[in-house]
């Protein structure tokens, strides 16, 4: 499986280099700036005096060297260990493929920042006729099932080249999964795509020992955080469980064993635990090794602070604007992770429930840097992540032991999980973070951009001065997600209440009365999900109507994504966790009429 020759530099024949950057004035007034991007076209290349790549890497999005896309930390990161890395962003077919030359180790696979199948078609199945990853805004870059293509398109050129897969797309894709476009389970990405090792969750660790063996000639089996397939029965290590999934062939014919295996999964991929977990597929086997460790404080210090020009490649710019890189080149990103767990997310999935803080020292670093930026007009526009409230905060259980069963934040707040906010000598105390910010010389306004929790504010002991406070870091509207209104609905969602959600908006709005301020808070909806017939979708409209005093324009249909709890329960109607019938409206037309009856309220 790993037999192939990886360290031929040479480029195999036909691989003629059609990009170029661009050419006449406009080329000479990038080229200066080239130096600092990683190289994307064999023009670099030569300006680099690089002979050859240890890696490339292969994005479904444009190439925007920022921290906020997932493909520019890892190459950063492993440039800042030594690596010369490449990378090739929304290659259109062999060609582009070919232009880097083949890889000294491995070739890195990536849709890019969101799922190619949710980038290329709403929840109605219509295809997206705007792409904001791709320059100009034009849907018409990122194929369908893009890893699969690109590593097809690998495979083409180069020979016997390692290939590793990862993102979000790879990620949840990793076992037999129900794929909502095909309407039907698909096999592990892994076997799709033909490619040698999956890198699942968050990849820095795994990335990096990856290039590390690679490089020492040593196999790749055992690594944390990634899945590898083999046409034998997996040995038995003393120091690890393994557990069998429900094969392929019987979660196909079965959807309760479908059920069992979304819940086997879920409850042990685990760092803290040390479960190995093989799905037969046909006479192979997916074999997941245990999750990666969470990244400590000091690595994500300094992952975010490696020399990201937060610009767009002039060789994609030349192609038009990337709308992405305008709501995220003035934010910061001060946590990972999420413990929510609300059933529709993939972030748990991906991210995992195990939050990791960058200190203050380190956001602030990074907010100067975005201070002596020449667009920088006094505005960050976002400090957070998945949950910007969730910033400082961890669970002795947790961080010790792993996940515990109880979810954290649902059917109510765990008090592990509160921590007192305002108070600048706690951990977490996030309002003094965005305080700090502010103080930053050049730094006019701190706003919030991400999610917040509200409950988690709702149960803190000083909730009103949180409150009070957070008025000052939101833009007009803070804009919340209680995702919808029946009880039974947001039970399923694992979502709090509608009334915390009225509470905590009464006073919000009340706290910026006080403050003499017309900001108010804004809610998202969700209409289609398991649980919602036509009576939860006119209560939903009934509580808009009583409650929010305008038409909610934040209203989506749900669309259910690979390895999340909800697609589970969307194909199956079963819980996996309580075993109860759950009711799935599937049927496009009167999802649609779900959410017409919310924005279109008489």
């Amino acid at each position: 499986m790993y037999g192939r020759n990886s360290s031929n530099l040479k480029k195999e024949s036909g691989g003629s280099i059609p990009h170029q950057l661009p050419n006449g004035r406009e080329r000479n007034t990038r080229i200066s700036n080239i130096r600092s991007f990683l190289p994307t076209t064999e023009e670099e290349l030569k300006a680099k005096n690089i002979n050859y790549l240890d890696i490339i890497l292969v994005t479904g999005d444009a190439y925007v060297d920022h921290p906020s896309f997932g493909i520019v930390l890892l190459g950063r990161l492993l440039e800042s260990k030594g690596y010369k890395v490449g990378i090739i962003a929304q290659p259109e077919g062999p060609e582009d493929i070919k232009r880097l030359g083949r890889p000294n180790l491995f070739f890195g696979v990536s849709s890019g920042n969101v799922d190619s199948m949710v980038a290329n078609y709403t929840a109605s199945r219509k295809k997206r006729k705007s792409d904001d990853y791709t320059p100009g805004g034009v849907n018409n870059k990122r194929p369908d099932r893009a890893v699969i293509q690109y590593v097809n398109w690998i495979r083409q050129s180069f020979k016997d080249v390692t290939v590793v897969i990862g993102g979000i797309e790879a990620s949840l894709r990793r076992f037999a999964h129900y794929d909502w476009w095909s309407d039907k389970v698909r096999r592990s990405i892994l076997l799709d795509s033909k490619a040698d090792v999956l890198v699942y969750g968050m990849g820095e660790r795994a990335i990096l020992e990856i290039a590390e063996r690679l490089s020492a000639g040593k196999s790749l089996d055992g690594i944390r955080g990634t899945v590898i397939w083999s046409s034998s029965t997996p040995k038995t290590n003393l120091s690890e469980e393994f557990i069998y999934l429900p094969s392929y062939e019987e979660v196909i014919g079965d959807k309760r064993r479908y059920v069992d295996a979304y819940k086997c999964a879920i409850t042990n991929t685990e760092p803290f635990k040390d479960v190995v977990l093989v799905q037969k597929h046909d006479s192979r086997y997916i074999i997941q090794y245990p999750p990666a460790m969470p990244l400590t404080q000091s690595e994500l210090d300094e992952l975010y602070l490696l020399p990201y020009t937060r610009e767009v490649h002039p060789f994609y710019l030349a192609k038009g604007h990337v709308k992405a890189l305008e709501t995220v080149r003035f934010s910061i990103t001060a946590v990972r992770g999420c413990f929510g767990n609300c059933s529709f997310c993939a972030i748990t999935n991906h991210q995992s429930t195990h939050v990791v803080s960058r200190s203050i020292d380190s956001i602030l670093e990074e907010v100067r840097i975005l201070t002596k930026m020449p667009e920088f007009r006094g505005t960050i526009v976002d400090v957070g992540g998945p949950t910007a409230n969730m910033w400082g905060l961890s669970c002795p259980v947790r961080s010790t032991k792993g996940q515990c069963t109880k979810n954290c934040l649902h059917p109510s707040v765990c008090k592990l999980s509160i921590s007192s906010y305002s108070k600048p000598d706690n951990a977490g105390a996030f309002i003094h973070l965005l305080q700090t910010v502010k103080s930053v010389s050049g730094v006019k306004h701190v706003f919030i951009g991400s999610g917040i929790r509200h409950d988690l504010i709702l149960f803190s002991e000083d909730a009103d001065e949180i409150i009070f406070e957070l008025v000052d870091f939101t833009s007009g509207q803070l804009k919340l997600a209680p995702e919808h209104a029946h009880p039974n609905v947001l039970k399923i969602m694992r979502k709090p209440s509608a009334e915390l959600f009225l509470d905590f908006k009464k006073r919000f709005e009340g706290a910026a009365k006080k403050k003499g301020q017309k900001k108010y808070v804004i809610g998202y909806f969700i209409v289609g999900h398991p649980g919602e017939g036509l009576k939860e979708n006119i209560y939903l409209r009934d509580f808009v109507k009583k409650h929010l005093g305008y038409t909610p324009q934040q209203v989506q249909i749900f669309a259910p994504t690979p390895g999340t709890l909800s697609t589970t329960i969307y194909y199956s109607g079963i819980d996996p966790f309580t075993g109860e019938e759950i009711y799935v409206e599937k049927k496009d037309k009167l999802r649609n009429q779900f959410k017409e009856n919310i924005v279109n309220l008489r």
